[in-house]
């Protein structure tokens, strides 16, 4: 097997399993029991936080746990709610009675943002044809009323980064201009960084965010884990309520093995963050120049992971099926999309054609691969191209002479 698809999924480092095997056996200990050996896993577990959190320049009270990026993107949205209070305490008037979205996300965001924006009536920022942020866009959308703006850092489908700390420089300046105004809602700046924690050096200060997801299953780590850094002014409500865990805001016994778990998956990332930088690189220059017959679509502003190619004129969805049949493990676009047979929202909004969407390809690597991998998985996609062409020019002629 080949495998091309690590922006779906990572399978757990060995080192990560080996790490959180005792509090699955021996330390299953409720961190909120009243018993030393309770208190002592809750302490570790609290350690961990720790190391995620510093990770990206924060504090374990900084993040809150939860299942996934998912619920994290789900949760950040919560500040809303509490943005309504103080609007209500905004010391100038209105200068119309139109209301404007309050939410503003990029086109281009996963779907656990992109409708949970839609829900809260947000408003779509375009992105260029390259996939990085429109910033004219976006500046002509901001009003008085914006409250959220959310806007992944690295793009799960193209691999793009996005230029966070440019675009948190320039809300700071509205801040202030409201301020003046004696305009006091919130300004807030939401990323998922799920796709970059593995090959970025992330720190919220230097990007200036006020709220960020993290997906441990991204970086070799346990699924169905998740962190949302919060900033220290803003202020969610819960989803869920309960037993009032991670400071009343995600109720529920603690994942304690999924949080160690994330935690040493975090600490390897970082460990080996310059030398995969650098394989990864020249992984996807070999893979390139090993391909044929395609047009790049990422070429620009990409993590070093993330190659994106079109085949016009052929169905990639049949590739898939056709290089599954010769081991080898490629995407058409998001996991949770490609299994619904949906279009491309992420290709339709970077200017594609119906065709080129139709022929394109998602192909990450990641620790399952090697130079020999990439050379075979080459071969073997040309081999299957060149079939796949052959295949419809015969199918053409047959229709024209039943003709």
């Amino acid at each position: 097997m080949i495998y091309l698809d690590h922006a779906a999924a990572t399978p757990v480092d060995r080192r990560v399993l080996e790490a959180m095997e005792p509090y699955f056996v021996s330390d299953f200990f409720n961190p909120s029991a009243a018993y030393l050996p309770a208190k002592k896993v809750a302490a570790e577990y609290e350690t961990a936080k720790g190391t995620i959190a510093h990770a990206i320049g924060a504090k374990a009270s900084d993040l809150v746990m939860t299942a996934g990026a998912t619920e994290a993107n789900n949760l950040a949205f919560s500040a809303l709610r509490n943005g309504a209070e103080s609007a209500s305490q905004s010391l100038a008037r209105p200068s119309s009675h139109h209301r404007h979205p309050s939410v503003l996300y990029l086109e281009t965001e996963h779907d656990s943002v992109r409708r949970t924006a839609q829900a809260y009536g947000g408003e779509a920022i375009r992105v260029q044809s390259n996939g990085v942020v429109d910033l004219e866009d976006l500046k002509s959308k901001i009003t008085d009323d914006t409250e959220l703006i959310s806007i992944a850092l690295v793009n799960n489908e193209l691999g793009v980064i996005q230029p966070l700390a440019e675009i948190s420089s320039f809300l700071r300046e509205i801040k202030l201009r409201r301020m003046q105004k004696g305009i006091r809602k919130q300004l807030l700046l939401h990323s998922d960084a799920s796709q970059g924690l593995n090959l970025l050096e992330i720190n919220v200060a230097r990007l200036g965010v006020d709220l960020l997801t993290l997906n441990a299953a991204k970086v070799y780590g346990p699924k169905g884990v998740g962190a949302l850094y919060v900033s220290h002014e803003v202020r969610l409500s819960p989803l869920t309520v309960g037993g009032g865990q991670e400071n009343g805001l995600r109720s529920g016994t603690e994942n304690v093995p999924g949080v160690i778990g994330f935690a040493k998956a975090v600490e390897l990332a970082r460990e080996h963050l310059n030398g995969n930088r650098k394989k990864y690189a020249e992984w996807r220059r070999i893979l390139l120049s090993e391909l044929s017959d395609y047009e790049l679509i990422n070429k620009k502003h990409v993590l070093d992971n993330f190659v994106v190619i079109c085949y016009n004129g052929i169905d990639a969805e049949r590739l898939i099926y056709l290089l599954e049949e010769r081991g080898v493990y490629v995407a058409t676009g998001a996991a949770c999309a490609a299994s619904k047979g949906i279009r491309s929202h992420v290709l339709a909004a970077i200017g594609l054609t119906e065709a080129q969407i139709a022929g394109s390809l998602r192909i990450t690597l990641g620790e399952t691969n090697d130079e020999e991998h990439l050379r075979k998985a080459a071969h073997i996609i040309n081999e299957v191209v060149k079939d796949e062409r052959e295949r419809i020019v015969r199918r053409s002629h047959k229709l024209r002479n039943e003709k």
